[in-house]
């Protein structure tokens, strides 16, 4: 837990932000001096005006990351020299981890016990795991004849645009740069326009552990005015993105239209959690179900948002996951006992209330939560919203909500239940709730979903990879795999004789 004796309001007061662009090694404001207001969805208060990158800040930012990977005064390091200087960088983020924490909660409006414990802590793992990795791939010998030497190496792909999304700023930050960058890759970062100081507190980190100036920079700034000009440029090799899915085929599309760069996208979700009659554990079943589809207000892609349940459980197992909601209730983000915080902006909030309507409207039966709560505090907070009798040709139940809607969903037989979970668009998580070893093994190969879990939702860790089928996307993000979306593949055939 958070020490609670940590007076967060006053660290806030005394924070000091700096929301200048980092790019090639300095902090630097835009070529045409454009930046944005940055403001906190717990209550609206101002934090800082944030550099508002252009096409003239991209093209610096790619030119540093060009520059430093040609002289390769970080691509040429060995792959121990790279890993010494990761866990450097892992270790700057625990030192600063409080600071971290807090300019997380207060972008993004998440409770800071999760930005401390959860999403820094993570950040940190994901660099020094990737660090410690590094040193301990091997490349390949092929088998040929004796006359004949052919060496297959991963060589870095050179420059890496990654653009992350704002529900886990900092984390989905590592998540790009630690593998792009444990390869000898240089990276330009852009974060969210919604979410970008942690992201540019990494740069000044970077460059502190001892990455060298140009390799990693980080530039803020709205989609149509720095996304765009990162995805299109030509002398990007790699375009790494996460956010939705009408973006994601964006990405897509300028990639081709640029240079046929490679773009990998962990795009969206709409993922059912099947709970059987012969589940073991109803009561453990609700708890994982309510905490994972109420975490971080609901803005994760992989959220469990369409609860199928077997008619036989269904009132049973519906009344023991409403006795959770309380413990989601909305409350101030910088309390350390805060489970929910607040939406990202009035935006999100807005739509997520949009889609409750719906919800009503197409003749879900509502019950519980469905309204905005502590308005009063000038911040964007909506209550834990359960819809029953839901269908799942509903709006709520096809279309990705990002906030905390849940929709239950009933079924009969173990077939109907796999045709409804895979009656979606996207593919990214699953879950199965059984104690029957055969049926946990056939339901989960049967269903079209990246990560599937069984008897548990969201337990995994960094040495397993996370993306999705269809249209979640092609990226997959953690494990060694995602090395190889950082490097070419290289075949050097040597004639001896």
């Amino acid at each position: 837990m958070t020490d609670i004796k940590i007076d967060w309001h006053q660290r806030a007061k005394t924070l000091k932000i700096d929301g200048r662009a980092f790019i090639n090694g300095k902090r630097v404001n835009a070529v045409g001096g454009q930046t944005f207001e940055c403001f906190s969805p717990i209550d609206s208060r101002k934090l800082t005006d944030v550099t508002s990158c252009q096409a003239a800040d991209i093209d610096l930012a790619v030119l540093a990351a060009r520059t430093a990977f040609n002289d390769r005064c970080w691509a040429g390091l060995s792959p121990r020299e790279r890993k010494q200087t990761m866990i450097r960088f892992a270790d700057l983020i625990l030192e600063n981890k409080e600071e971290l924490a807090l300019l997380e909660t207060l972008d993004m409006g998440k409770p800071i016990t999760a930005s401390l414990n959860g999403d820094v802590n993570s950040a940190a793992n994901t660099l020094r795991w990737f660090g410690e990795a590094i040193d301990k791939v091997y490349d390949e010998i092929a088998p040929t004849a004796d006359n004949t030497l052919a060496m297959i190496t991963r060589e870095p792909i050179g420059v890496v645009g990654a653009i992350v999304p704002w529900n886990y700023p900092i984390l989905m930050a590592c998540w790009k740069i630690a593998p792009a960058l444990v390869t000898g890759n240089s990276v330009v970062l852009k974060p969210s326009e919604k979410s970008p100081l942690t992201a540019l507190r990494l740069g000044d980190l970077a460059l502190e552990a001892g990455i060298p100036a140009g390799v990693l920079n980080v530039v803020p700034g709205f989609g149509a005015e720095a996304g765009t000009p990162l995805a299109m440029h030509m002398d990007v090799d790699c375009i790494a993105f996460t956010g939705s899915t009408g973006v994601g085929k964006k990405i897509q599309i300028m990639a081709g239209q640029s240079n046929l760069k490679r773009a990998w996208c962990e795009l969206g979700g709409k993922s059912p959690n099947i709970v059987f009659a012969d589940c073991k554990d109803l009561d453990k079943a609700a708890t994982a179900s309510a905490g994972s589809v109420f975490y971080n207000q609901g803005e994760s892609c992989n959220a469990p948002s369409r609860l199928l349940v077997e008619r036989s459980i269904k009132d049973e197992f519906v009344k023991k996951l409403l006795s959770h909601l309380p413990e989601y209730h909305p409350g101030d983000p910088l309390d350390a006992d805060t489970t929910m915080g607040a939406l990202v902006d009035c935006g999100q909030m807005q739509n997520v209330l949009k889609y409750i309507s719906s919800g009503k409207a197409q003749g879900a039966k509502l019950l519980a939560g469905g309204e905005q709560t502590r308005s009063e505090t000038g911040g964007f907070y909506v209550s834990p919203t359960v819809f029953d009798h839901v269908t799942n040709d509903m709006t709520i139940a096809s279309e990705e909500i990002f906030g905390p809607v849940l929709s239950i969903i009933t079924f009969d037989t173990e077939e109907e239940a796999i045709r409804i979970a895979n009656d979606t668009e996207y593919g990214l998580a699953a879950a199965v709730w059984t104690q029957d070893i055969s049926r946990a093994h056939m339901v989960a190969r049967r269903l079209r979903a990246g990560t599937v879990h069984v008897n548990s939702y969201d337990e995994d860790d960094i040495t397993v990879p996370f993306g999705g089928y269809k249209q979640s996307g092609n990226g997959r993000d953690k494990s060694l795999h995602a090395l190889e979306k950082y490097t070419e593949l290289k075949t050097t055939w040597i004639k001896l004789t």
